[in-house]
């Protein structure tokens, strides 16, 4: 029986990357067809509040709201191995300076927020869309910005100073890698369709992780400014083995990372977290 499926993701180069197989009809996917929303993440976290789409990229920071109608998929995730969003500045400094400050944040589900929040208990959240963060660094609108997406790799060029990277911070406190997002899906679509959804998912990111320079011509469109090297180092920072699935230490750092959000009173419940099989 056809079916269409709706995907949402980020309009980035990395989930592009991920989803050029599915979206370029280079799998075979039966009677099931993928339509494909992109948004940003901060949207797709709302919707997903909403229950609105089948398949989301959300932010684990998210999920901790999400953990009723959806569970993660075991291949997807974006994770910071040692890396992750980064807090930058018009000059330098220290995390220590963040405190009581005005920080531009692309949303207050974001893992991002979640993870300068644990770091940085005490800050005023200005919530700016991430394509605009380093704008609004720049032009004094704000004392600190935190960056996702690929102005992680551009913030030098346009004169600004990193100050903390929280994936770094995350690993020095825990020795595990942040988990920044994952692909969820809805549990009412009952076992054997989450299944096959999940094998096709896993399929594209295994396709484009063998084709890697169409799959790179694909993710290009996304890229926003930056050159080809730098594109490919970037899908390379949030497209590899953790996304092929999160093993046992990408889903102990997804449960870790949200029992701290819930100690820090910053997660309002506790979580219980729910991967595919």
């Amino acid at each position: 029986m056809a079916r269409t499926i709706h995907v949402g993701h980020s309009p980035d180069s990395d989930d592009a990357f991920m989803f050029y197989a599915l979206a370029e009809g280079l799998i075979d996917t039966g009677e099931l067809t993928y339509s494909h929303e992109l948004q940003d993440i901060e949207t797709l976290n709302r919707r997903a509040l909403k229950g609105e789409l089948e398949v989301t990229a959300v932010s684990i920071h998210a999920y901790a709201y999400l953990a009723d109608r959806y569970a993660l998929l075991p291949s997807g995730s974006s994770m910071g191995d040692r890396y992750g969003p980064r807090l930058v500045s018009r000059r330098a400094g220290s995390l220590a300076d963040a405190s009581g400050k005005r920080i531009a944040v692309p949303g207050l589900l974001t893992t991002a927020y979640l993870s300068l929040k644990l770091a940085v208990p005490n800050f005023e959240p200005v919530v700016t869309p991430f394509d605009q963060i380093e704008e609004a660094v720049k032009s004094s609108g704000v004392d600190f910005g935190l960056l996702i997406h690929e102005g992680q790799l551009t913030y030098a060029d346009d004169g600004l100073f990193l100050i903390a990277d929280m994936g770094e911070w995350w690993f020095e406190k825990t020795g595990l890698p942040l988990p920044l997002g994952g692909n969820v899906i809805r549990k009412d679509l009952g076992t054997e369709l989450i299944s096959r959804v999940s094998r096709h998912l896993r399929a594209s990111i295994d396709y484009a992780l063998s084709h890697r320079e169409g799959a790179l011509d694909h993710a290009m469109r996304y890229a926003r400014g930056l050159d080809r090297s730098k594109a490919d180092t970037f899908v390379g920072m949030y497209v590899n083995d953790w996304t092929r699935d999160y093993g046992d230490r990408g889903r102990e750092s997804v449960r870790t990372l949200l029992d701290h959000g819930v100690k820090a009173g910053i997660i309002t419940k506790p979580v219980s977290v729910e991967f595919v099989d």
